[in-house]
């Protein structure tokens, strides 16, 4: 089972959709497939140069690490700083444990991961979420 790209471009439009509804900063949001390789990616043209870059380091960091949320991972590993410095460094720096970033699952599989960035970590997540729901997709934040 694997993400398509129609999903993956339908999480990233509602994504910055929600984003405007809510009247949040501009947006970026990526969506990368199980194996990290990045699918689809929008940005607001509005949006900071570093955008692209922490809205891919969101997701990746859930694909890389199988974990459901990076909400979770900036719990669970902000305690462990050693581990979390570990864990960037090893991946080059391509993880951001901020939340925004969410697991995607399709039937209980892991099928990818969307981040999100530009607003609050909190309002970056909503925007995550509504993306993967509009694309009958299961996440959890």
């Amino acid at each position: 089972m694997a993400l398509t790209l129609d999903e993956a471009s339908k999480i990233v439009d509602v994504a910055l959709a929600k984003a405007a509804e809510l009247k949040l900063n501009p947006m970026a949001v990526a969506v990368l497939d199980a194996g990290g390789h990045l699918l689809a990616f929008k940005r607001d043209e509005r949006a900071g140069v570093l955008r692209p870059e922490i809205a891919i380091g969101k997701a990746w960091g859930c694909v890389g690490m199988g974990v459901a949320s990076t909400r979770i991972m900036e719990t669970r590993y902000t305690p462990r700083p050693s581990f979390l410095a570990s864990l960037i460094a090893m991946s080059g720096g391509n993880i951001v444990p901020v939340a925004g970033g969410l697991l995607i699952k399709k039937a209980g599989e892991i099928v990818g991961a969307v981040g999100v960035t530009g607003d609050t970590s909190d309002n970056d997540e909503v925007c995550a979420l509504a993306g993967v729901q509009a694309a009958g997709l299961e996440a959890t934040p």
